[in-house]
Protein backbone atom coordinates (compact mmCIF):
# COMPACT_ATOMS: atom_id res chain seq x y z
CA UNK A 1 0.00 0.00 0.00
CA UNK A 2 1.21 3.39 -1.08
CA UNK A 3 1.58 5.58 1.82
CA UNK A 4 1.20 9.82 1.56
CA UNK A 5 3.81 12.22 1.24
CA UNK A 6 4.96 14.40 3.81
CA UNK A 7 5.72 18.19 2.81
CA UNK A 8 7.86 19.28 5.77
CA UNK A 9 9.09 22.63 5.32
CA UNK A 10 11.74 23.70 8.25
CA UNK A 11 12.83 27.00 8.43
CA UNK A 12 13.45 30.41 11.01
CA UNK A 13 11.87 33.56 11.45
CA UNK A 14 12.64 36.09 9.34
CA UNK A 15 11.27 39.69 9.30
CA UNK A 16 8.27 40.51 6.23
CA UNK A 17 10.34 41.50 3.59
CA UNK A 18 12.61 38.84 3.71
CA UNK A 19 9.69 36.54 3.74
CA UNK A 20 7.71 38.36 0.91
CA UNK A 21 11.57 38.24 -1.33
CA UNK A 22 11.21 34.68 -0.34
CA UNK A 23 7.65 33.66 -2.07
CA UNK A 24 8.62 35.83 -4.81
CA UNK A 25 12.02 33.74 -5.65
CA UNK A 26 9.78 30.29 -4.86
CA UNK A 27 6.73 31.63 -7.35
CA UNK A 28 9.41 32.34 -10.35
CA UNK A 29 10.67 28.61 -9.47
CA UNK A 30 7.23 26.98 -9.12
CA UNK A 31 6.52 24.82 -12.39
CA UNK A 32 2.94 24.20 -11.99
CA UNK A 33 0.32 20.83 -12.98
CA UNK A 34 -3.25 21.13 -13.52
CA UNK A 35 -3.74 18.89 -10.26
CA UNK A 36 -2.43 17.98 -7.20
CA UNK A 37 -1.28 14.39 -6.71
CA UNK A 38 -3.60 12.19 -4.27
CA UNK A 39 -0.18 10.57 -2.82
CA UNK A 40 0.07 14.40 -1.06
CA UNK A 41 -3.09 14.30 0.39
CA UNK A 42 -2.43 15.92 4.24
CA UNK A 43 -5.64 15.10 5.86
CA UNK A 44 -4.03 11.42 6.97
CA UNK A 45 -0.98 12.45 8.51
CA UNK A 46 -2.58 15.68 9.81
CA UNK A 47 -4.73 13.22 11.55
CA UNK A 48 -1.64 11.45 13.28
CA UNK A 49 -0.51 14.51 13.89
CA UNK A 50 -4.02 15.39 16.27
CA UNK A 51 -3.44 12.09 17.94
CA UNK A 52 0.45 12.55 18.93
CA UNK A 53 -1.09 16.23 20.53
CA UNK A 54 -3.90 14.13 22.10
CA UNK A 55 -1.48 11.55 23.98
CA UNK A 56 0.55 14.26 25.30
CA UNK A 57 -2.39 16.21 26.55
CA UNK A 58 -3.36 13.03 28.37
CA UNK A 59 -0.12 12.25 29.75
CA UNK A 60 0.06 16.17 30.79
CA UNK A 61 -3.11 15.34 32.69
CA UNK A 62 -1.88 12.64 34.48
CA UNK A 63 1.14 14.90 35.77
CA UNK A 64 -1.00 17.47 36.77
CA UNK A 65 -2.42 15.06 39.01
CA UNK A 66 1.05 13.78 40.28
CA UNK A 67 1.84 17.57 41.31
CA UNK A 68 4.32 17.77 38.16
CA UNK A 69 4.70 21.00 36.86
CA UNK A 70 3.69 21.64 33.67
CA UNK A 71 5.92 23.34 30.49
CA UNK A 72 4.97 26.11 29.82
CA UNK A 73 3.42 25.60 26.34
CA UNK A 74 1.59 22.34 27.93
CA UNK A 75 -0.37 24.63 29.82
CA UNK A 76 -1.85 26.39 26.90
CA UNK A 77 -2.60 23.06 25.12
CA UNK A 78 -4.31 22.13 28.38
CA UNK A 79 -6.50 25.12 27.70
CA UNK A 80 -6.78 25.10 24.06
CA UNK A 81 -6.82 21.20 22.92
CA UNK A 82 -10.52 21.46 21.86
CA UNK A 83 -9.90 24.00 19.31
CA UNK A 84 -7.62 21.85 17.91
CA UNK A 85 -9.93 19.17 17.80
CA UNK A 86 -12.40 21.02 16.50
CA UNK A 87 -10.49 22.43 14.05
CA UNK A 88 -9.00 18.97 13.00
CA UNK A 89 -12.55 17.63 12.61
CA UNK A 90 -13.81 20.68 10.30
CA UNK A 91 -10.61 20.37 7.70
CA UNK A 92 -11.87 16.58 7.36
CA UNK A 93 -15.03 17.40 5.87
CA UNK A 94 -14.05 20.67 4.03
CA UNK A 95 -10.81 18.89 2.45
CA UNK A 96 -12.06 15.95 0.84
CA UNK A 97 -9.22 14.03 -1.82
CA UNK A 98 -11.81 14.59 -4.49
CA UNK A 99 -11.05 18.29 -3.55
CA UNK A 100 -7.49 18.60 -2.49
CA UNK A 101 -6.43 17.18 -6.28
CA UNK A 102 -8.32 19.76 -8.08
CA UNK A 103 -5.79 22.61 -6.49
CA UNK A 104 -3.22 23.12 -9.01
CA UNK A 105 -0.08 20.90 -7.92
CA UNK A 106 3.62 21.98 -7.95
CA UNK A 107 5.29 20.01 -11.11
CA UNK A 108 8.99 20.48 -10.17
CA UNK A 109 11.28 20.17 -7.42
CA UNK A 110 11.17 18.59 -3.59
CA UNK A 111 7.63 19.36 -3.42
CA UNK A 112 6.49 17.98 -6.86
CA UNK A 113 2.92 16.80 -6.74
CA UNK A 114 1.93 18.69 -3.41
CA UNK A 115 -1.20 21.40 -3.64
CA UNK A 116 1.07 24.94 -4.64
CA UNK A 117 -0.89 26.61 -1.90
CA UNK A 118 -1.03 23.81 0.68
CA UNK A 119 3.17 24.61 -0.13
CA UNK A 120 2.89 28.20 0.08
CA UNK A 121 0.62 28.27 3.41
CA UNK A 122 3.17 26.30 4.76
CA UNK A 123 5.94 28.06 3.45
CA UNK A 124 4.38 31.63 5.76
CA UNK A 125 4.17 29.45 8.74
CA UNK A 126 7.38 27.85 8.89
CA UNK A 127 8.76 31.25 8.59
CA UNK A 128 6.58 33.16 10.88
CA UNK A 129 6.32 30.99 13.32
CA UNK A 130 2.81 30.47 13.06
CA UNK A 131 2.46 34.47 13.78
CA UNK A 132 0.30 35.66 10.72
CA UNK A 133 -1.51 38.69 10.31
CA UNK A 134 -4.36 39.25 8.28
CA UNK A 135 -2.91 41.96 6.31
CA UNK A 136 0.64 40.46 6.24
CA UNK A 137 -1.13 37.12 4.91
CA UNK A 138 -2.77 39.65 1.86
CA UNK A 139 1.05 41.00 1.12
CA UNK A 140 2.55 37.20 1.50
CA UNK A 141 0.22 36.21 -1.24
CA UNK A 142 0.64 39.88 -3.34
CA UNK A 143 4.48 38.96 -3.39
CA UNK A 144 3.84 35.53 -4.82
CA UNK A 145 1.27 36.71 -7.33
CA UNK A 146 4.09 39.52 -8.38
CA UNK A 147 5.61 36.49 -10.05
CA UNK A 148 2.57 33.41 -10.53
CA UNK A 149 -1.02 34.20 -10.17
CA UNK A 150 -3.38 32.76 -7.66
CA UNK A 151 -6.40 31.46 -8.39
CA UNK A 152 -9.63 32.59 -6.43
CA UNK A 153 -9.94 29.06 -5.25
CA UNK A 154 -6.61 28.71 -3.88
CA UNK A 155 -6.67 32.11 -2.47
CA UNK A 156 -10.54 31.67 -0.78
CA UNK A 157 -8.94 27.75 1.09
CA UNK A 158 -5.68 28.95 1.96
CA UNK A 159 -6.83 29.30 5.54
CA UNK A 160 -7.23 25.62 5.19
CA UNK A 161 -3.82 25.01 4.87
CA UNK A 162 -2.10 27.37 7.25
CA UNK A 163 -4.05 25.53 9.92
CA UNK A 164 -2.85 22.19 8.71
CA UNK A 165 0.70 23.29 8.86
CA UNK A 166 0.47 24.98 12.10
CA UNK A 167 -1.16 21.91 13.80
CA UNK A 168 1.89 20.15 12.00
CA UNK A 169 4.16 22.80 14.26
CA UNK A 170 2.16 21.84 17.29
CA UNK A 171 2.90 18.46 16.75
CA UNK A 172 6.27 19.21 16.72
CA UNK A 173 5.99 21.26 20.24
CA UNK A 174 4.14 18.66 21.94
CA UNK A 175 7.11 16.07 21.03
CA UNK A 176 9.22 18.99 22.70
CA UNK A 177 6.75 19.04 26.02
CA UNK A 178 6.73 14.96 26.35
CA UNK A 179 10.08 14.53 26.30
CA UNK A 180 10.80 17.31 28.95
CA UNK A 181 7.76 15.75 30.84
CA UNK A 182 8.93 12.20 31.30
CA UNK A 183 12.10 13.97 32.59
CA UNK A 184 10.55 15.37 35.06
CA UNK A 185 8.87 12.26 36.01
CA UNK A 186 12.37 10.44 35.96
CA UNK A 187 13.28 13.06 38.42
CA UNK A 188 10.64 12.40 40.56
CA UNK A 189 11.21 8.88 41.02
CA UNK A 190 14.82 9.26 41.27
CA UNK A 191 14.24 11.31 44.49
CA UNK A 192 11.54 9.18 45.85
CA UNK A 193 13.42 6.14 46.20
CA UNK A 194 16.61 7.90 46.99
CA UNK A 195 15.98 10.69 49.25
CA UNK A 196 12.64 9.80 50.56
CA UNK A 197 13.68 6.03 50.55
CA UNK A 198 10.08 4.94 49.89
CA UNK A 199 9.53 1.34 49.18
CA UNK A 200 8.20 -0.03 46.14
CA UNK A 201 4.37 -0.04 47.40
CA UNK A 202 4.59 3.74 48.31
CA UNK A 203 6.12 5.15 45.26
CA UNK A 204 4.03 7.19 43.08
CA UNK A 205 6.31 7.66 40.45
CA UNK A 206 6.79 4.38 38.73
CA UNK A 207 9.45 4.10 36.12
CA UNK A 208 7.80 1.39 34.15
CA UNK A 209 4.80 3.53 34.08
CA UNK A 210 5.92 6.16 31.49
CA UNK A 211 3.97 5.74 28.52
CA UNK A 212 5.93 6.21 25.73
CA UNK A 213 4.86 7.90 22.61
CA UNK A 214 5.38 5.65 19.04
CA UNK A 215 8.56 7.42 18.72
CA UNK A 216 11.67 7.49 20.39
CA UNK A 217 13.25 10.09 22.44
CA UNK A 218 13.05 13.28 20.29
CA UNK A 219 16.30 15.44 21.34
CA UNK A 220 18.60 15.19 23.57
CA UNK A 221 16.65 16.07 26.97
CA UNK A 222 19.94 16.23 29.54
CA UNK A 223 19.36 20.08 30.52
CA UNK A 224 15.71 19.14 31.51
CA UNK A 225 16.13 16.50 33.40
CA UNK A 226 19.25 18.38 35.35
CA UNK A 227 17.35 21.96 36.15
CA UNK A 228 14.36 19.63 37.31
CA UNK A 229 16.19 17.23 39.68
CA UNK A 230 18.15 20.44 40.90
CA UNK A 231 14.60 22.24 41.45
CA UNK A 232 13.29 18.83 43.40
CA UNK A 233 16.59 18.41 45.89
CA UNK A 234 16.79 21.97 46.73
CA UNK A 235 12.87 21.45 47.76
CA UNK A 236 14.30 19.05 50.16
CA UNK A 237 16.56 21.43 52.01
CA UNK A 238 19.46 19.71 54.03
CA UNK A 239 18.22 16.21 53.32
CA UNK A 240 18.70 16.76 49.92
CA UNK A 241 22.04 18.79 50.10
CA UNK A 242 24.53 15.42 49.35
CA UNK A 243 22.43 14.39 46.03
CA UNK A 244 22.69 17.71 44.60
CA UNK A 245 26.32 18.05 45.55
CA UNK A 246 26.24 14.63 43.79
CA UNK A 247 24.53 16.07 41.06
CA UNK A 248 26.70 19.13 40.43
CA UNK A 249 29.58 17.32 40.74
CA UNK A 250 28.53 14.76 37.87
CA UNK A 251 27.43 17.96 35.68
CA UNK A 252 30.70 19.44 35.61
CA UNK A 253 32.77 16.21 34.83
CA UNK A 254 30.59 16.07 31.60
CA UNK A 255 31.47 19.54 30.43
Amino acid sequence: MKTNKILKINGTVIDKSHLESHLQKIASNHNLNNKSQKETYPVPHMIENFQTIHQVYNLLNEHLKLGISIHPAGEWLLDNLYIIEETVKQIQKELTLKKYTNFVGIANGPYKGFARIYVIASEIVAYTDNKIEKNDLEDYLASYQTKKTLSMEEIWNIGIFLQIAIIENIREICEKIYSCQIQKYKAESITERLVENKIKQDQHFKINQIKKLEKDAFCDMKYPFIEYMSYILKRYGKKGYSYLKALEEAVEMTR
